[in-house]
């Protein structure tokens, strides 16, 4: 992480009023949208901002606590005067780095069912992540239903949609792929802890955990390469294999009163060849015969 992004400015704008905050990294934006802040994103530039239709004691006290909290998790804020006081927050840890804490647990896992046991948080019935976040959905529908304008039951209809449909299928099939690694019992071929048991063949001679059994190759995108270089095999009805060599072909003229022949003299190119016209009472000769 680039050290500009713990560096942030908090100002009030001096042509729209705005209380603006620039700069920072995710986890201050998400701070800076915890505090109240509105994230606004544009093609050139990307700041976040107080909402509209506050006062102004009431956008200093929201400035005041997003510099407490960006503070107190080690960011450097240039503020306003009035925004920059002795105020002090704790900072806890979010429900959002809890939830990740679960990514981090199937990273480590060793076996299907520490991974089974990390996915149960988002799959268990009663009181399970992915059930949770559907009674926010609704709850928020429900809150959306009955808000007066004449949008407002679009976007309840829309959250109910989410909720059942799209919602619905994530957590069918996550609660298939966690019983699934939950009947398997078995350890993560590349996940083997060290048990301080060294093979003979061991390459490194200060190694002192076995390594994991080297991944499968994927099978080639052209099997008929060898060597690097991709050999060419004809097909069948290719007209390169019934075409004169290059030195019959030489000897046939290109005469405007015969019909043409298309003979590829070599490789791909190919080079457009009239038989001459016939002298004799035989038959002309023609590419292929």
């Amino acid at each position: 992480m680039a050290l500009t992004d713990r560096l942030l400015t908090l100002r009030r704008d001096a042509h729209s009023g705005e209380v603006l905050a620039r700069g920072g990294d995710p986890e201050a934006h998400s701070i800076l949208e915890r505090t109240g802040f509105v994230p606004v994103v544009r093609l050139h530039e990307h700041y976040h901002r107080l909402p509209t239709g506050l006062d102004a004691a009431e956008e200093a006290r929201l400035a005041v606590r997003a510099v407490a909290r960006l503070k107190a998790v080690g960011y450097h804020v240039s503020c306003d005067a009035a925004f920059d006081t002795e105020y002090h927050e704790p900072h806890y840890l979010t429900l959002g780095a809890e939830v990740a804490a679960i990514a981090d647990r199937i990273r480590h896992a060793s076996t299907t069912e520490d991974a089974a046991d990390a996915l149960t948080e988002l799959t268990a019935t009663h009181d399970g992540i992915l059930g949770a976040l559907h009674e926010v959905l609704a709850a928020t529908a429900d809150f959306y239903q009955g808000l007066g304008q004449s949008a407002d039951p679009h976007y309840a209809q829309r959250l109910r949609f989410l909720a059942i449909e799209r919602l619905g299928v994530i957590a069918s099939d996550l609660r298939g792929i966690r019983n699934d690694l939950a009947d398997r019992h078995a350890p993560h071929p590349q996940r083997t802890a060290c048990d301080g048991d060294v093979p003979d063949a061991e390459r490194e001679a200060s190694a002192v955990c076995a390594g994991p059994p080297p991944l499968p190759l994927a099978p080639s995108a052209s099997a008929a390469a060898v060597g690097g270089h991709r050999r060419w095999t004809p097909h069948p009805a290719d007209p390169r294999r019934t075409c004169p060599t290059p030195r019959l072909s030489a000897t046939l003229s290109r005469s405007p009163k015969s019909s043409p022949v298309n003979c590829p003299v070599a490789g791909p190119a190919s080079t457009t060849f009239t038989p001459s016209t016939p002298t004799s009472s035989r038959s002309p000769r023609t590419c292929g015969t």
